[in-house]
């Protein structure tokens, strides 16, 4: 099973509007995993690294925001040996990666991660976005760490269904239409399985170039979507559209019964 979340804005953590709320229920239904694996766009490094730290730190990476995040922390364990078991996987798909002794959870982990396990009981680590990432090559790091599933370990792509930062609108509950209509196209490729329409969704969907200005805030479900397998649904969990243009909707790949 893998994992699509939109973590919108940090503010996600303190205002869990729809979304929240959806996360907390999916991970009490869920087998407890032996650990969590986040690509997040809020770590992109020139080639692929993978955190191999016991005791990541959270890191609170944005400004300006209410002091009250920069109190949170998400103290949840890593898992090194499962790391490395990644690390091995990508080197043997043909990627080129590297351990990472010292990166922490950067907050595209945290935030949804606060929800999704608010015990933080579950070992969690991140694999780096390639700084060259695209939607096919972001399909295929998924497909190599598809494999993981039968460790028991949960592939999460961190995101944003829609990531607009110049319209933003902070706090209007009225949600844009070309936010609607890329949101509903997403939906419905997502859940029909269709992958190959999914892989061209910046080329074909309704507004995506507006819903996704740059493209790393996308590319996560890409991966999540990749490490499901070929021609596998998701399964929405509607998050609503925040601060006007922020799509927060997650989709749960080879969801079980």
């Amino acid at each position: 099973m893998s994992l699509f979340v939109s973590h919108g804005a940090p503010t996600f953590a303190l205002e869990p509007g729809l979304a929240g709320p959806a996360l907390t229920e999916l991970g009490k239904r869920l087998t407890r995993p032996e650990a969590v694996l986040v690509v997040s766009p809020h770590w992109m490094t020139p080639e692929v690294r993978v955190g191999v730290s016991g005791t990541p730190e959270t890191i609170h990476d944005f400004r300006g925001f209410p002091s009250e995040l920069y109190e949170l922390e998400y103290p949840a364990s890593g898992h090194p040996e499962l790391a490395h078991t990644t690390l091995a996987l990508l080197e043997a798909g043909g990627w080129k990666a590297r351990a990472d002794e010292k990166r922490g959870l950067d907050h595209g982990a945290w935030v949804p991660l606060m929800h999704l396990f608010p015990d933080h009981s579950v070992p969690v680590f991140q694999v780096s976005m390639p700084a060259n990432l695209d939607p096919a090559s972001a399909w295929q790091l998924g497909q190599t760490l598809q494999p993981l599933e039968h460790e028991g370990v949960l592939v999460v792509g961190s995101g944003s269904l829609t990531h607009n930062l110049y319209e933003v609108r902070w706090g209007d509950e009225n949600a844009s239409g070309y936010a609607r209509e890329f949101t509903d196209w997403v939906r419905a490729k997502v859940t029909a399985g269709d992958h190959q329409q999914l892989i061209a969704t910046l080329e074909k969907a309704p507004h995506a170039q507006r819903a996704h200005p740059t493209t790393e805030h996308f590319l996560p479900l890409l991966v999540a979507a990749g490490a499901a397998g070929e021609q596998q649904p998701g399964v929405l969990i509607d998050g609503g559209i925040e601060h006007g243009v922020l799509a927060m909707d997650a989709f749960v790949f080879r969801h079980p019964a």
